[in-house]
């Protein structure tokens, strides 16, 4: 039995050892050391945030997107469900049909002003990066296909086929995805708003494109047909992305252990130490680079950890 015992605890001795020498485990930083993948565990955090992640223009662009959405749906979505009892009970928080029609309109508006301002701020900040050599799209929500191995490892993780998480950068495949989707559906809402808004110019676009190329079909009827099939959208797209925000974005982001019950990045523009470390840890990296408090503080909780190390496994000695 004890030489059955030696056996396997010779064997996790060689585990650990050649998982602590794994160049996937091991991350080495220039001035501070081998950092290991599960360091996050060890890590104190602040719930408010430790490093920087948003801009102060990101943070106004999330609040402003995400709290137009809920007023334009919550006046917008009543009116497409008129048939139901609960809109008319919505409609009247409003002041009625009047009022609320001229909200969602006002709502609509500051959505595609924070839209466009999303949009200045992101192609100014990426033009002024590459002027001064400091863009790196890997920073960046840009699509790669490194993304889909990291959600292919992520997912042998989460099922118990790998011993710790991919080393993503600062927008994981998950975010990436909920942006792409985002602005598919900004647009779709914007686009299908638009044209119930103003019918007369979609009769005169329709006119001069579709109309041209399809000369069999009747004026009215083809900018019938866009009008019913914007409004289709505009409400569908509403509902989607309703079910989005509650069972994907906020499961995702505030609801999860660790976080619940609000992530506190998206006012204070800064993320937790452990949450960056955990899945964002080439993030990570780039700020040991970059921020020297965080150097420091990294290279002290490495040689804490080193002589606990020690200490323990002198105990350890002294039992056997």
């Amino acid at each position: 039995m004890n030489s059955v015992g030696t056996i396997v605890d010779n064997m996790k001795t060689a585990f650990k050892k050649k998982t602590e020498t794994d160049s996937d485990y091991l991350t080495y930083v220039e001035g501070v050391g081998n950092i290991p993948r599960d360091i996050y565990k060890y890590v104190t955090s602040d719930p408010m945030g430790d490093l920087p992640r948003y801009s102060r223009h990101i943070m106004v662009q999330h609040f402003l997107i995400f709290s137009t959405f809920i007023v334009l749906a919550a006046t917008g979505l009543p009116i497409y469900f008129s048939n139901l009892s609960w809109s008319h009970y919505m409609v009247s928080l409003f002041g009625g049909i009047e009022v609320s029609t001229r909200v969602h309109k006002i709502a609509a508006s500051i959505m595609i002003l924070a839209s466009l301002y999303h949009l200045v701020t992101v192609v100014g900040g990426t033009v002024r990066k590459i002027i001064r050599k400091e863009f790196d799209y890997k920073r960046t929500q840009i699509p790669r296909l490194q993304d889909l191995f990291d959600m292919i490892n992520d997912i042998k993780f989460f099922l118990g086929r790998a011993p710790y998480r991919p080393k993503m950068q600062k927008f994981m495949y998950k975010q990436k995805l909920h942006y792409l989707a985002i602005i598919w559906g900004t647009m779709v809402l914007i686009g299908a708003g638009t044209a119930l808004l103003f019918p007369d110019i979609v009769a005169k676009v329709f006119s001069s494109t579709i109309g041209v190329l399809l000369p069999q079909t009747s004026l009215e009827s083809g900018a019938a047909f866009l009008q019913e099939l914007a409004r289709l959208m505009h409400a569908d797209e509403a509902i989607m992305a309703l079910i989005v925000l509650a069972l994907w974005h906020m499961s995702n982001v505030h609801l999860v252990p660790g976080r619940f019950p609000i992530q506190w990045t998206v006012l204070t523009g800064r993320i937790t130490r452990e949450h960056q470390i955990e899945e964002h840890f080439l993030e990570y990296i780039n700020n040991l680079k970059e921020i020297p408090e965080e150097r420091e503080y990294m290279k002290r909780l490495l040689i804490e950890r080193e002589l606990e190390l020690k200490r323990k496994n002198s105990g350890d000695d002294q039992n056997d």
